[in-house]
């Protein structure tokens, strides 16, 4: 009965494995992707993102795909090169595919509300193979190694999970690995402080426009001008046309 009991939570979580994500936005305030899931994907790369997001706090959103979703941590401050240093990564709603090439502003009073960076991409794999498999026992077990292939994170990493805090929220240590990309002399999250995708800053995305799903963005008022511009050589022509008449006369 218990194993029973299991296999049906776990084919319900995969059936609406976005609920919490989709629960917590209003779509039609946040230009966010609603997002579907999009599948297992265990014969071909799996991919990662780290977005730099300025919200209530600033912090850093590292993201793994795994069974057509993105799992998630927020990292407060960000991860390091020094294999030293644990930083505490806890764990959050999964997140839809498409979040991969979110950058812009959520909205002020929505859920994460604040500037979103695209600071790293790529693609990942569990540090002793074995495809997607390997990366869902690792993640069950709570002792998830990976080896990262982004444009500023690479080698091996691992996130251990450590315990719940009193939210349910499972806290987790995000660790660099000892081989040859280590380096506690670096310190990526200060070095780096642009967009890999834009090469904008935070401030720069905050204050322009995004070419993904930026909420700032807004095309009405050009159309409304297009529309403006029509009916001023309406009225021209209009105009035109009675003096042609008042001539004829």
């Amino acid at each position: 009965m218990a194993a029973r009991k299991r296999a049906s939570t776990k084919a319900g979580t995969r059936t609406k494995p976005l609920a919490e994500y989709k629960r917590k936005r209003d779509f039609t305030k946040t230009a966010e992707p609603a997002g579907k899931s999009a599948g297992s994907r265990s014969a071909r790369a799996l991919h990662f993102v780290i977005q730099k997001h300025a919200a209530s706090h600033l912090h850093y959103d590292f993201r793994l795909e795994l069974d057509g979703v993105m799992k998630s941590w927020a990292v407060p401050k960000g991860p390091s090169h020094d294999p030293a240093v644990r930083r505490l990564a806890m764990e959050v709603e999964d997140h839809p595919i498409e979040y991969n090439t979110f950058e812009g502003t959520i909205p002020k009073g929505q859920y994460g509300g604040g500037t979103v960076m695209l600071w790293d991409r790529g693609t990942y794999e569990p540090e002793g193979g074995g495809g997607a498999d390997a990366v869902r026992d690792g993640y069950e077990r709570g002792d998830l190694k990976i080896v990262m292939h982004g444009k500023r994170l690479q080698g091996g990493w691992v996130l251990v999970r450590m315990r719940r805090d009193e939210s349910g929220r499972a806290q987790w240590l995000l660790i660099k690995h000892r081989d040859d990309t280590a380096n506690p002399k670096y310190d990526v999250t200060e070095e780096i402080t642009t967009s890999v995708a834009s090469g904008r800053t935070m401030d720069q995305i905050a204050g322009g426009k995004s070419r993904v799903w930026n909420s700032n963005r807004d095309e009405k008022p050009a159309a409304k001008k297009k529309s403006g511009a029509k009916k001023s050589g309406a009225k021209k022509t209009s105009a035109k046309k009675a003096t042609a008449k008042k001539a004829t006369r």
